[in-house]
């Protein structure tokens, strides 16, 4: 079996890796527009927002990565695999929709339980600056320091939603790679296998990043103050239409 050296065909099929790493990301707005939209909510620091798209995006690769390599190591079809990622896709789908609709229902919630007037700070606790004298009676007290117990919930929320997001990513398939994978495999070049996946994580994640940081930038220029309240809400919208955009082919 001929072997599968660094010359022009492996840097073309690396190449190939590469653009197909990049469509595949941004025909999938599962990929960026929930980290977007859970880092505008949160109001998420850049290295966060970075770190957390990453983290992701990694999983997301190595999960294929994973299981393409099993599949090559026990001769398992290519039709099979593909059948494989398919159900790990339409799970993760699903598992991205329910964390989504959660995700609105507490968001709306919240916004509900909100004080006009009020907005959204940088630790995600919203504090309203217009006192009135009723504000400063026994009842209206107790009522802000049980509106200041509700309003510390984001910061368990920024715990475990990126977390969660790593999870759903790390399930959900990356259904080009492994038909890729295959063909420096059939060479009988571990090496080229190795280099055409990495190829495609690089391209992947980096993709995610710029366009996560791109549309979060985006959204921050949109100057409309009274939304902040339902920023929660909207990012849970959000990734609730990604899943079924996925789930349901939209």
């Amino acid at each position: 079996m001929a072997s599968f050296g660094v010359g022009p065909e492996f840097v073309a099929l690396c190449a190939t890796a590469a653009g197909v790493g990049v469509i595949h990301t941004l025909l999938g707005p599962d990929h960026y527009l929930p980290f977007a939209a859970m880092a505008r909510a949160g109001d998420w620091s850049t290295t966060k927002t970075i770190g957390v798209t990453a983290s992701c995006g990694v999983g997301h690769v190595a999960g294929s990565v994973a299981i393409g390599s099993i599949g090559l190591a026990l001769g398992a079809a290519l039709l099979n695999l593909a059948a494989l990622e398919g159900i790990r896709g339409a799970v993760a789908a699903w598992v991205l929709m329910t964390f989504g609709l959660g995700y609105l229902a507490w968001g709306l919630l919240r916004a509900a339980r909100g004080h006009d007037g009020s907005h959204l700070h940088a630790d995600g606790r919203i504090h309203s600056h217009h006192p009135t004298i009723a504000d400063l009676s026994p009842r209206a007290v107790n009522q802000e320091a049980a509106g200041d117990a509700l309003d510390q919930r984001p910061d368990q929320l920024a715990v475990w939603t990126p977390w969660m997001l790593f999870l759903v990513f790390v399930f959900g398939p990356c259904e080009p790679l492994i038909p890729l994978m295959f063909v420096p495999a059939a060479k009988g070049s571990p090496l080229a296998v190795a280099g055409v996946a990495a190829t495609f994580a690089v391209a992947t994640v980096a993709t995610m990043i710029v366009t996560v940081l791109a549309i979060r930038s985006g959204i921050g220029l949109v100057p409309a103050p009274a939304l902040h309240r339902y920023a929660h809400a909207l990012a849970g919208l959000a990734v609730l239409l990604c899943g079924a955009a996925v789930s349901f082919g939209l």
